[in-house]
Order: structure tokens, then sequence, then C-alpha cells
């Protein structure tokens, strides 16, 4: 647990954390010798010895004073430990997402990590807070009332140092129970977390297709099942924790009879067994507290478990000496990737080269998984390839540090994520430190600028989160506002325009063609405007470039983009008319 400890706080929190388990171990110490003080005072008050009672409880008022002042000190370092933990393991673990590949996110469930990000840290950070102390205490305090009995009756402390087995091996089945269930039980409400996000971002869906019912059935089906395991843990639980309380009282028990057996053979004082048994008594409390405390932390480890997953997968690796692109060429060389835990074993690309020329426009079209998206994400680095290489100005994207990187590529994508906020705070993620003019003249290209002034707050209209309150044709033109306002070499559109309106698409294109004179612009498209408009044309087929050239160029080959063509000029050339018979046709 140290060692996890470390890769998820990491070693600056070593020393506050090392502070306060100092500080618990002491007052853990003094809290044992209080209670082991007991002893003397009783014999001497059963005893009649006045003075001696007398000597002995001002030494256990010290001592319980010092417990005090302990118990505040430590529980002061605890909360200050878990405060500072909790900010930084916060910045620690978004620093660590930020840090990898876009492939791992495609394999977390977003309930899963919205859980472990919110309810995980505060489980873990409580270690500190409310979970070290009486763990310790449970512990050391009867490990030192142990070693003073030792001094008083070494007999019964050799009795009692025969019930640590037993309740070691009942503790560890316990907090064992207790650990399974609580992750039958995380793994419940993270199904549960994952359904409650679906059924919320699928509502358009579920009402369109008369699904609502349907989906409320399976939802409350999750919610039940989760109520169900949650009675299954309290049920185990309660068992385990259970079995611990007897087997401490068992134990207090036989140790009471011994000192009994004691007293009677004369060995010890009718007033000693007196105080022997108070103190017994005193023992079992922290031994039985013992369950609680390690149940939390089998959950506590449980959810660090997690979190070290985390911080042990390795980021996508930065160059040891970075280099910088010459120019915004992009060229893949042999490329061969296909995604992790993907159900298809072939590669979705398998030996793929292509050049992109600085400073033009390249069309990229192509059947539906033949990997066109997938081309974007590798030049922006999204995953590293497994074979070949991207290079961007005749340097591999692998040697191009993640800052320079980022700077040299825009990207708009297919599916537009708006943040919550104004429409200026969402263009103004391109380049917040854009002047206002700069700001609009990115919205003016991409007309952004006629939803301003169609908006009764203009700029700072809210766009809701994912950009609700907008249409799917704004949100892209948004995207695309900030994608240009980040004046990036690269600018790669991912069916940019597929929202678009015929006049706005038009209006693009000719956007896009003024700066194909000064960016590298990767566009993937089906509205034949877009592809007209390119430069080369590059039909990509099952993992392979298998046709390129310019727009006349690809009509002159019986090949798959001159089918394409035909098939996109027919649609685009249907229209609707009514006949005499009232009917609408398509002709």
């Amino acid at each position: 647990m140290h060692s996890q400890l470390v890769r998820v706080l990491g070693s600056d929190q070593l020393r506050p954390i090392r502070t306060h388990l100092i500080a618990v171990t002491v007052y853990a110490m003094l809290q044992g010798a209080a209670f082991a003080l007991l002893v003397p005072v009783l014999s001497a008050l059963l005893d009649g010895d006045t003075g001696g009672a007398g000597r002995w409880l001002a030494v256990l008022a010290v001592v319980t004073a010092a417990t005090g002042v302990a118990y505040y000190v430590q529980a002061l370092f605890g909360f200050r430990t878990a405060v500072s933990s909790t900010g930084l393991l916060y910045h620690r673990l978004g620093d660590r997402l930020g840090g990898l590949s876009v492939g791992w996110f495609s394999r977390a469930k977003l309930g899963s990590l919205t859980r472990l990000a919110t309810a995980g840290v505060g489980e873990v950070t409580q270690l500190f807070a409310h979970l070290l102390a009486p763990l310790i205490t449970s512990i050391v305090s009867p490990l030192t009332v142990l070693v003073v009995m030792v001094f008083l009756d070494w007999r019964l402390a050799a009795a009692m140092a025969a019930t640590a087995p037993l309740l070691y091996l009942t503790y560890r089945w316990s907090t064992s129970v207790i650990g399974r269930t609580d992750e039958v039980v995380d793994a419940a409400m993270s199904r549960a977390n994952d359904r409650i996000f679906e059924f919320a971002q699928s509502q358009p869906v579920i009402r369109a297709f008369g699904r609502a019912h349907t989906e409320n059935d399976w939802l409350d089906q999750e919610m039940e099942r989760q109520h169900d395991i949650g009675r299954r843990r309290l049920r185990r639980t309660s068992v385990a924790r259970g079995a611990f309380g007897a087997t401490v009282q068992l134990s207090v028990t036989a140790l009471i009879a011994v000192a009994t057996g004691l007293a009677l053979g004369g060995a010890v004082g009718a007033a000693e067994l007196i105080a022997l048994a108070v103190l017994l008594v005193r023992f079992s409390e922290p031994v039985a507290a013992l369950s609680d405390a390690g149940g939390a932390l089998r959950a506590v480890r449980n959810r660090l478990d997690q979190l070290d997953e985390i911080f042990r997968t390795p980021p996508l690796p930065e160059p040891a000496t970075p280099l910088r692109p010459a120019d915004a060429t992009i060229e893949f060389s042999g490329v061969r990737f296909g995604y992790p835990d993907a159900p298809a074993p072939e590669p979705v690309l398998n030996g793929l080269d292509l050049t992109l020329p600085a400073n033009t426009m390249t069309a990229l079209v192509g059947p539906s998984g033949s990997g066109k998206t997938t081309v974007s994400r590798l030049i922006a680095r999204f995953w590293d390839v497994a074979e070949g290489s991207v290079r961007i100005g005749g340097v591999d994207v692998r040697d191009i540090d993640a800052d320079t990187l980022s700077a040299s590529v825009a990207m708009v994508f297919q599916d537009v994520y708006l943040f919550e906020g104004t429409i200026e705070d969402n263009v103004r993620i391109g380049r917040p430190e854009a002047t206002a003019d700069e700001v609009a003249e990115a919205a003016r290209l991409a007309r952004v600028d006629e939803i301003v002034d169609r908006l009764p707050d203009g700029w700072r209209t809210a766009v809701g989160e994912g950009g609700t309150s907008l249409s799917g044709g704004e949100r892209q033109r948004i995207s695309l506002a900030r994608a240009i306002l980040k004046q990036a070499p690269v600018l790669i559109l991912d069916e940019a325009t597929s929202a678009l309106d015929p006049v706005n698409e038009m209006a693009i294109s000719d956007t896009l063609r003024a700066l194909a004179g000064r960016r590298t612009l990767l566009v993937i498209a089906h509205r034949l405007p877009t592809v007209v408009a390119a430069d080369q044309i590059l039909v990509l087929h099952e993992g392979k470039v298998t046709e390129s050239g310019t727009h006349e160029d690809l009509l002159g080959v019986d090949g798959v983009y001159r089918r394409f063509w035909r098939e996109r000029s027919r649609v685009r050339g249907w229209r609707l008319h009514s006949s005499e018979a009232g009917a609408v046709a398509v002709e």
C-alpha cells in the first residue's frame, strides 16, 4: 500500500504522511499506557493504600492529559494531510488523464471514471482524516497493554499473546469478506452510473423510437439489481463483523477465566484480579474496533487499486530530444495500425503510404470503416502506430513534444463538443490570448458572425453543456471558428460540413480554399463541393490508398471515386414534385 500511495500521491506527500503516522502511533501508545495504569490505581485503592493510589492516580492524570494532547495533534495532522492530499490527488489525476492516449478513454466507461474521480478521491484521502487513527490505535494500544502486562503478570501476558493468532485469522477472514463484497457493490454502482449516463444522453433516440418505457424498465432493473447487491452486502458484512466481535469477546472471556484461575490458586490477589479484569475489558474495545477499521481499509485499498491502475498506465512517451517540424508537410510511410481491443483482428490501416504537401488541401474519401478518421487521429498522435511512421515536416510525430504537436494541429471533429459557457468562450478555446479582431475574423470565416448577430445575447449566448442549446450546424461552425483561430499550420476537418445547409457549405468551402494557401488542410468529406475544391483527392480502401489525383483525374478512371461521384451526383439531382393525383414523387 505504501508504494501505491507514493505513485498516486507522489513522493512529496510522504513527509506529512509519515509525520501523521508518528503522531498517531504516539497517541495509541499513550492510550495503551493509560489503560495499563488502571491496574496499579485500582489495586492500590482496593488494598486500601490511599497514598499509593494517589501517586498512581497522578501518573494516570499526566498520561491521560498527554493522551488528549496527542489526540489533538494527530487529528490536526490527519485533517491537514487529508486536505492537502485531496487537492494534490485531483491535480495529479487530471494531469495523468491528460497524458494518456485517447485509446485508454475508449475502454474506460464514463460512469466508472466519474465515480473514481469524485467519490474515489474522497474515499482514499479519508484514510488520513478518519481511518488511520482508529486502525493504528486498534493495533498499537493492545500491544502496549500486552507489553505492560508482561511486567504485571507474565502468565496472563502469555495467555493474551496466545489469543493473537485466532484474532488475526478471524480479522483477515472478515476483512476479506468485506473487501470482496465492496468490489461487487462498486461494480454494480459503476454499471448503474453508466446506465444513468446512457439514459440521459440517449433521450432523443429513446423518444424518437418510442423506447422510453423500455429504457425506464431497464434503468429500474439496474437500480433494483444495485439495491439487491446492497442488501447482500449488508448481510455479509454484518456476519463478518459479528464473527470478529464474537471472537474478541470469547478471547476476553478466556483471559478473565485464566486470571480467575490464577486468583483461586493464590498467584493473584483479589484486588489485582478486579484490576486485571477491568484492564482486559478495556483491552477488548480497540481490538473489537479493528474489524470496522480493517473493512474500511479494504474498501479504500480497492479504490486505491483503481487509481493506481491509472497511474501505472504508461502515457504516450515523450522524446528525450524533441525536434521541430520544418514545414507542414504530412507523410505516412508504411503505417500499420489497429485499435487496441478492437473486435476485428485485421488492422484498420495496413501499410498506408500518403503525402499531404504543405499549404495544400487534400480530400480523403472512402467507404465507412476504411480508416479515414483513423488517419486524422494518427496525425495528432492520439495513438502510436504499430509499424511505419507518421511525419510532419519530415519529423516523426513521436519525436515532437506534446506542446509543439498540439500547436501544430487543429481539428474539427465530426461529433462536435462545446464546453458549457458562451459562444465566445468556446471560440477562444482555440487561442485564449487572441485579440477581439482575430476572434471576429475567425468567426467571419466560419460564418459564426451570422449566429452571433441573430441571437439576442450575441457573443455572450450560453451554449449549454455540450452545446445543446444550438443546432448541429451552429455547433460545427463554432468548432470550425476555434480551429481557425488556433492558427495551426495543419487543419484537419472530419465531416466538418455535414450538418451545414448548401449555402453555408459553399461559403465554408470558399473559406477552406482560401486557407489552403496558408495551411495544410486534410478534409474528410462526402459532400461534393468540399471534395471538388481539393488540390488532391485520396481514395482510401481497406487501409490503403487505392486512387489519388485531382477531381478531373479520378473521373477519368473507372474506379471507386468515379462510382462515388456518380452516386452523389445522382442523389444531388433528386428533387421533389407533386403529381396530378396530389402525391409527392421523387425525380
